[in-house]
């Protein structure tokens, strides 16, 4: 079992920036792929990063491309997501996923992650 807390959430007005961390517990953190999801009211829950379980591999939604940044610090446990010039479009709630499964192309898919965590809000205001 992995559980997953995310954290840095919040409001932030139009073209600002945010990072949002992923700790991670239950499970040796290098053995495990990451992801980023997002739900805004009334939509399904999109993709918008992942990165493998080294860190060496990174894909990007195309609405992430060039203004997000995926991380992973293995000895600190902990993925991030620096989120800059966001838009109003960017606000949902934001989760972290995690798999511990061996993916030849990281998945894109919220079905192939295993472990969720509960979500943070971020908020982009005009």
């Amino acid at each position: 079992q992995v559980q997953l807390v995310e954290s840095g959430g919040g409001l932030v007005q139009n073209g600002g920036s945010l990072r949002l961390s992923c700790a991670a517990s239950g499970r040796t953190f290098s053995t495990i792929s990451m992801g980023w999801f997002r739900q805004a009211p009334g939509k399904e829950r999109e993709f918008v990063a992942a990165i493998s379980r080294s860190g060496t591999t990174i894909v990007y939604a195309d609405s992430s491309k060039g203004r997000f940044t995926v991380s992973k610090d293995n000895a600190k446990n902990t993925a991030y997501l620096q989120m800059n010039s966001l838009e109003l479009e960017d606000t949902a709630v934001y989760y972290c996923a995690a798999s511990g499964r061996t993916m030849t192309i990281l998945s894109r898919s919220p079905r192939g992650y295993e472990y969720w965590g509960q979500g943070t809000q971020v908020i982009v205001s005009s």
